[in-house]
């Protein structure tokens, strides 16, 4: 028996959904039939346990396009992703008090956005770029001066290298966190932060323009796309790949500096890292063959799942997470969730959960207890084991982890 629902519009492709257990709201659903009626989409749309309403694309689909690519499906944090490293420490090699090594982590990694804070930064950026940032921008602005050569509305902000090894807001995050065994992982969250949001958001308005002169009749204008061929289709698929190195390599560049600031915290011993290293995209294009065809497949919140490959389900700020492996389902196009999904805007959760509940919902984890993360809490989730057990013939889980320092953007 399949895990999967299917239905349809009067037009288009089939829609399969891994949601048995969660909800799947009238409005994403609505969105998939849409995406789905557009006439180049592969066999079908696969859709994620955590999908829920986003822009255009819904957000936990995998959509795969013959000769064509959705630019506002991929969205405007082009390659964000997970990184995890499982370590070399146990529980017990951890201080009581772990406040301090929270604050060498939010001194370590730029986090947020806004008006400067402390003197060898502004928040959310580099004031003065570290050497690992300068040589890792090295290896990346060629590609980035070739695009600006073509696109130069694309400079508007001159902050690409200043934000590389940096967090970001929303829901980006930095978390330690203990498996099953106690042993303990470091975790992250983030993408190519202010240069990839540039480039989404200029390619979807490229894609709209281009559709009004086709006269192209669409079921929702954030739906435009660029076939093959076409004026900006090779300079967008080059301009996505370039913004998914930087997310990689921003994640990367993080990961050190967080290993960084956990060794320099009294009371820890030395210990090793890179054991079993994770570095996997979620808001991302590939070219990929399925069913006999290549085809670019969109991961719009979603995880590459092929047979034996690692990825990361992240829960919410107050629950368990995942380190899984994919089992290569066929009819997923390979793919698994990319967290718990939303089951509240922003705005309501801020109107709807109180720090109280927060307080209670964060017991044990070492992190902001205040209004400023009511839209991040656990409440504004849906429920972590529901979501697993709703795509268990997508990935099998390796490791559960806990988290116990958590740093939101």
């Amino acid at each position: 028996m399949k895990s999967y629902e299917t239905f349809m519009g009067e037009t288009g492709v089939p829609v399969k959904a891994w949601v048995q257990g969660v909800d799947l709201d009238k409005g994403a659903k609505t969105q998939l039939l849409n995406t789905a009626s557009l006439p180049f989409i592969h066999k079908w749309l696969a859709v994620m346990p955590d999908v829920h309403f986003g822009l255009g694309a819904t957000i936990g689909s995998v959509i795969p396009t013959l000769k064509a690519v959705i630019p506002a499906a991929v969205g405007v944090d082009i390659g964000c992703g997970m990184m995890a490293v499982r370590t070399t420490l146990k529980a017990s090699d951890l201080p009581d008090s772990l406040a301090e090594m929270r604050l060498n982590i939010e001194r370590a990694i730029p986090h947020g956005s806004g008006k400067a804070r402390r003197g060898s930064r502004d928040k959310g950026t580099w004031h003065h770029v570290p050497d690992p940032q300068e040589r890792a921008w090295a290896g990346m602005k060629d590609g980035y001066d070739e695009m600006l050569a073509k696109y130069p509305k694309l400079s508007r902000k001159s902050n690409q290298m200043n934000q590389l090894g940096t967090l970001g807001g929303g829901n980006h995050f930095v978390e330690v966190c203990l498996d099953e065994n106690d042993t303990v992982w470091f975790m992250l969250h983030s993408g190519s932060r202010g240069i990839g949001n540039r480039i989404g958001t200029y390619f979807v308005q490229l894609a709209k323009q281009d559709m009004e002169r086709q006269m192209r009749n669409l079921p929702d204008k954030n739906l435009a796309y660029f076939e093959e061929g076409s004026e900006y289709f090779e300079d967008y698929v080059k301009a996505v790949s370039w913004a998914q190195n930087y997310a990689r390599t921003n994640r990367d560049i993080m990961m050190e500096a967080l290993i960084e600031a956990v060794s320099l915290t009294r009371g820890v011993p030395k210990f090793l890292c890179k054991q079993e290293a994770i570095n996997c995209h979620h808001n991302y294009i590939s070219l990929e063959n399925h069913f006999g065809e290549d085809v670019y497949v969109t991961r719009k919140g979603a995880v590459k799942a092929g047979l034996g490959d690692m990825g990361i389900i992240p829960g919410s700020m107050g629950a368990k997470s995942f380190i899984v492996r994919g089992k290569g389902n066929a009819d997923s196009f390979c793919s698994c969730s990319h967290g718990a999904g939303r089951i509240m805007s922003r705005t309501q959760a801020k109107k709807l959960i109180t720090v109280d509940q927060h307080k209670e919902d964060t017991f044990g984890v070492e992190c902001k207890k205040d209004e400023s993360v009511l839209d991040e809490s656990p409440k504004a989730y849906k429920d972590i084991d529901k979501v697993m057990e709703a795509q268990e013939e997508l990935v099998e889980i390796v490791y559960t982890l806990k988290q116990i320092v958590c740093v939101k953007g």
